[in-house]
């Protein structure tokens, strides 16, 4: 019998009436012969919520408190939709992360996935039932509950049906699949059909909401084909496979991150207690770069880290200027502008266009980053959707 891994999230998950209308998709699924398994997101804005709730009580929450409070959310979600499978007539169990077998480091979170082990998983498919797992947890080889960061739930999804050699991983959410850009901003932004892992891989880890950039790197490692759409308005999708660079080659999407910080070092005895501070409080690094030589007036180090899952921010920058004091610098007032494409290594077109096109339009850029896939320049966070904008009309229209 076929298998399929279905994720549900976002606000196709927000209420009951809605978790009610995903339990008849899956029961006619279901009907048709083949097994499913589902991961489902916290409803509506839970783990917002959630996290609101734990600020009212401290500024500065432990991240081991935080997963077990944050993980409640999907729980609630897989019960509530086995319930209303049970009203459909469809055999189903809710498992939670650590249950379903899957595996993290110790990191909270922000946690990876580093094994599946879906014994129980199997156990209850082979007993003829639709199986409910809460997405964006798992369990690390302490036996602590962990979470994976924002949209954690792709990551689980994609593992499970990688370790299950599940037959496609279809991803369900308000829209129907990948676009250039947030059409949110920019209202002519264009649907892609297909996409390739890498560069939704790029797409994600420069700050678009779309897949979880570990569950991309999942699919890529196993090649499981992904398809994106709308829960409840089906026709348009995106296809995430491994596409030919013929058919992909160019720029494909403009995106934005907001949620960033970037951080000088102006002692070079101090950079490496700054980069086991971060590492303490378990904060990677997005980018580093470095100025100068070691002992030497000159030297600097710059580097950005994402603040978007990072409750205890203030925190962490207040130690931080208290421990170096003149010798460091953190800047909140940039953003990120990312070119997406294919190819940029092989000529510098694409970013001497990009560069010029910024400054046609009194665009100030203060750093720039590029691979094969991407093109990052920095600019004034007032100014990002402008840039965005002016960008995706340049490059898309």
């Amino acid at each position: 019998m076929p298998l399929i891994v279905q994720k549900y999230g976002g606000s196709s998950v927000a209420d009951v009436e809605r978790l009610k209308k995903i339990a008849s998709l899956i029961a006619n699924v279901k009907r048709q012969g083949i097994d499913v398994v589902v991961v489902v997101s916290a409803m509506g804005k839970t783990t917002n919520q959630l996290i609101e709730m734990a600020k009212t009580i401290s500024t500065d929450p432990p991240k081991r408190e935080m997963d077990m409070l944050l993980s409640t959310g999907e729980r609630t979600s897989m019960a509530l939709l086995c319930i209303a499978l049970h009203k459909e007539g469809i055999e189903s169990i809710s498992l939670t992360g650590s249950q379903a077998g899957i595996i993290t480091n110790d990191r909270h979170n922000d946690a990876r996935v580093i094994e599946v082990r879906p014994t129980r998983v199997i156990d209850e498919i082979e007993k003829g039932k639709v199986v409910v797992i809460g997405g964006f947890q798992g369990v690390s080889y302490k036996r602590d509950i962990t979470t994976l960061g924002r949209g954690g739930s792709d990551t689980s999804a994609v593992a499970l049906a990688a370790a299950l050699n599940a037959e496609r991983c279809e991803i369900y959410s308000d829209v129907d699949g990948v676009y250039t850009t947030d059409p949110n901003i920019v209202r002519d932004a264009k649907h892609l059909p297909e996409i390739s892992y890498q560069q939704l891989q790029e797409m994600s880890e420069a700050g678009a909401k779309v897949l979880n950039a570990q569950a991309v790197q999942f699919a890529k490692e196993a090649n499981i084909t992904l398809f994106a759409r709308d829960a409840f308005n089906p026709g348009k999708e995106t296809v995430i496979k491994d596409v030919s660079i013929n058919e992909i080659s160019g720029v494909r999407s403009v995106v934005y991150e907001k949620d960033i910080v970037r951080i000088y070092v102006h002692d070079a005895d101090k950079t490496d207690w700054v980069l086991q501070y971060l590492e303490e409080n378990q904060i990677p690094i997005k980018e580093f770069q470095v100025s100068g030589l070691a002992g030497d007036k000159g030297f600097r180090c710059a580097f950005i880290i994402s603040t978007n899952n990072l409750y205890e921010w203030e925190k962490i920058k207040e130690a931080l200027q208290e421990k170096l004091r003149d010798g460091i610098y953190i800047n909140e007032s940039l953003g990120a502008l990312s070119i997406i494409g294919e190819g940029f290594s092989k000529n510098n077109n694409a970013l001497i266009k990009t560069l010029k096109l910024l400054n046609s339009n009194s665009i100030n850029y203060y750093g720039v980053n590029t691979t094969s896939f991407r093109i990052s320049v920095l600019v004034e966070k007032n100014l990002l959707n402008q840039a965005l904008t002016i960008c995706h009309n340049f490059w898309l229209n």
